[in-house]
């Protein structure tokens, strides 16, 4: 029996900077506000805990269930949108976190996966998540971010 369509989106980079210091930063709320355009996650950080990305404001604009929590080795999360309709309606979707040391360096790799074939989440998350990780491997390495403002 084949697997039913699904859209995923992948990405990966290599960040110099430590495991744990980049699992710090995955699950840190004030170290996610710094890459995360001002927004941060909020969670107890265990599995089956809750999870929200919150809006400056404190609005939800993603929420979910931690899955796997294996620091700092991979962080897998449910993730639901909760913002635009028209995202919420793709239904739940899956990102996963892998890090990886390679000597100096840590290989992350975050796969976004949804069961829609056509999804309009997976969609619009290939084009904010370089963003993100290009703010977050900028961040660790060089203290700065490499942009500011909106992620939309």
């Amino acid at each position: 029996m084949s697997e039913a369509p699904r859209s995923t989106f992948v990405y990966v980079t290599y960040i110099r900077t430590s495991a744990q210091k980049l699992w710090s930063a995955l699950t840190s709320p004030e170290f996610n506000r710094q890459y995360w355009f001002g927004m941060h996650i909020d969670s107890e950080w265990s599995p089956g805990a809750a999870w929200t990305l919150r809006f400056t404001d404190g609005g939800v604009a993603d929420s979910g269930e931690v899955l796997e929590f294996d620091p700092p080795r991979r962080l897998a999360l449910s993730w639901r949108h909760e913002f635009w309709p028209e995202l919420k309606a793709d239904g739940p979707a899956r990102c996963t976190f892998d890090l990886e040391p390679d000597g100096e360096v840590v290989k992350l790799t975050v796969t976004h996966t949804s069961m829609q074939a056509d999804s309009k989440l997976i969609a619009k998350v290939s084009g904010g998540w370089p963003k993100i990780l290009s703010n977050l491997k900028s961040l660790l390495e060089t203290g700065q971010p490499v942009a500011t403002g909106k992620l939309a």
